[in-house]
């Protein structure tokens, strides 16, 4: 199977789900056999000597073997294990002032020697296209490294029984609390990434990430209506502990609606809760279209603020380089340049990152071998910075890179890609509970829904998975049919409270698309409970006759 070849994983509600897979299928224990460092160091100082040899003022090698496990169920079935496999090196050159890239999964000496010389000879070729030549922002090469993701179970370890039963538990769990179907899936992610460069550095880096989603679908056989309740887990860098959720993991949401979790995942119980609760949306009262106080859970802000703050800092895409797949962004240079430009409320701090344990975009060095950092993009409310690459870093007057270069296999070129984007907590006390008595007419939106952003990241839309609604002070009732519309620097300057440190945990996307040939990324971003004054709510509902 190509890298560019999908799998069809199962059927979420309301339409089938699309899951990339890259590589070959394989048995589960191949999962387990490594390759040794000091044959993918010789397979760069090949691929090094090669393109340096051809006329190369600059060259990486990126050698990745990346390993998948998928395992779907429906109700008390299995329905699909697979396990997959993808090895193979790409190389990276700068000839002449030109990118030139090739990629090969002819792992040897002279496979990685070659694919360095047709790189160089494109990088040549591209350079006779005229245009500004790449600066690079200068990096020290590390010598010889390692990092891995922070673990203590490693899935591949654990029994394909276990994993199965665990699944099929929670699908028991939530059809017995009133779901009329339920389907689960565990995602498990392992790149083996090694990275080498003329800059004199040879990093080898293991990571692991994973993904439990489920959707519970309630029925009301008289009216043939339905309803679902997705899973409100945190996609995860880390091992197979991430199941092992513990008693000081657990958080109540605000008016007991349901309980969270943080560094750790209770799948059978929130299964149990999505059947209740979709059960219970059948019967909930369609919204009042109106204006209203919003009280977002995180689980619910990580995608507003992946769209609207993080897709919109994006540099490339400010650059204009996007604007083929999914749009610019209004986020503009000479907005920027001003110092004054005000993105939200002066409580509004948003941060990028690559460095908080448990985050998917947790890695040691990048894809330029530039070590992970965090740094401001937002500061009280004011547009201060975005996400920059080697090349990019000079536009923007930084001496560095950001450190967010990224590819998501051995056989695509690394570009930038979004880090850790997330909003930090309050500095006052401040429970999510104190913060509902605050409101006198509001909706409490908890989980990812449906959205649509326009092509600069600026008007938008979005819905969620559980909305109750605030009235006095007081959580009084289960809502349906909720989305809410505004513009991105509206929005954001409407933030009038969060909730403190204590409530902070991050949502994440598994599948982030960008870039063509689209490349899919995994990243977090964090918030605690958050209060925007005076959105705009519709009714999403639709009536037939």
């Amino acid at each position: 199977m190509e890298r560019r070849s999908f799998l069809k994983i199962g059927a979420a509600a309301g339409g089938a789900m699309l899951v990339p897979v890259f590589g070959n299928a394989i048995a589960a224990d191949e999962l387990l056999k490594p390759q040794e460092v000091r044959f993918k160091k010789a397979l760069a100082d090949a691929a090094l000597n090669a393109a340096t040899r051809a006329g190369a003022s600059y060259c990486d090698v990126r050698i990745g073997r990346y390993l998948n496990q998928f395992i779907t169920t429906r109700e008390l079935n299995v329905e699909n294990i697979v396990n997959t496999e993808s090895s193979g090196v790409g190389v990276r050159v700068i000839a002449n002032g030109a990118y030139g890239f090739a990629a090969t999964n002819d792992m040897s000496p002279d496979g990685v020697a070659g694919a360095a010389r047709l790189a160089v000879s494109i990088a040549k070729a591209n350079a006779k296209l005229g245009g500004e030549p790449v600066r690079l922002a200068p990096v020290q090469g590390v010598g010889e490294v390692a990092w891995a993701t922070p673990y203590k179970k490693d899935w591949r370890m654990v029994p394909i029984k276990d994993k199965a039963e665990l699944l099929i538990a929670a699908n028991k769990a939530g059809m017995d609390a009133g779901a009329s179907f339920m389907q689960s899936m565990l995602f498990q992610v392992n790149q083996q990434k090694y990275f080498a460069s003329t800059d004199g550095s040879y990093i080898d880096q293991d990571i692991h990430r994973l993904w439990a989603p489920f959707t519970a679908t309630a029925v009301d056989k008289a009216s043939n209506r339905f309803r679902t309740r997705e899973g409100l887990s945190s996609p995860a860098s880390m091992g197979y502990e991430f199941f092992d959720a513990r008693p000081e993991h657990k958080l109540r949401a605000a008016g007991g609606v349901t309980t969270l979790y943080r560094g750790g995942y209770d799948l059978v119980e929130d299964a149990r809760a999505a059947g209740r609760q979709a059960r219970e949306k059948l019967g909930a009262k369609s919204v009042e279209p109106g204006k209203y106080d919003l009280v977002l859970s995180p689980e619910h802000l990580f995608l507003t603020i992946h769209e609207s703050v993080g897709h919109a800092t994006e540099l490339d895409r400010v650059l204009g380089y996007e604007a083929n797949y999914a749009g610019t962004s209004f986020a503009t240079l000479d907005k920027w340049q001003s110092k004054k430009f005000k993105y939200g409320s002066e409580l509004v701090n948003v941060v990028a990152d690559k460095t908080t344990p448990g985050s998917l975009g947790h890695v040691g060095y990048d894809d330029e071998g530039v070590a992970a950092k965090r740094w401001d993009l937002i500061k009280d409310g004011i547009l201060v910075n975005y996400q920059a690459t080697r090349d990019q870093a000079h536009i923007i007057g930084e001496t560095a890179s950001h450190g967010c270069s990224y590819a998501d296999s051995w056989s695509s070129v690394q570009f930038q890609r979004m880090p850790n984007v997330s909003l930090a907590a309050g500095k006052k006390p401040l429970t999510p509970d104190e913060m509902v008595k605050d409101v006198k007419k509001g909706i409490y939106i908890l989980g990812r829904g449906s959205f649509s952003i326009d092509q600069q990241r600026y008007n938008f839309q979005f819905g969620g998975q559980l909305y109750y609604e605030i009235k006095d002070g007081k959580i009084v009732a289960p809502l349906e049919d909720v989305a809410y519309q505004s513009n991105t620097q509206e929005f954001w300057n409407a933030c009038s409270a969060l909730c403190d440190e204590r409530d902070w945990r991050m949502g994440g996307s598994f599948f982030d698309g960008k870039g063509q040939p689209s490349q899919v990324s995994a990243v977090s971003h964090g918030s605690s409970t958050t209060r925007f004054n005076g959105i705009n709510v519709i009714n999403t509902a639709r009536k037939i006759g």
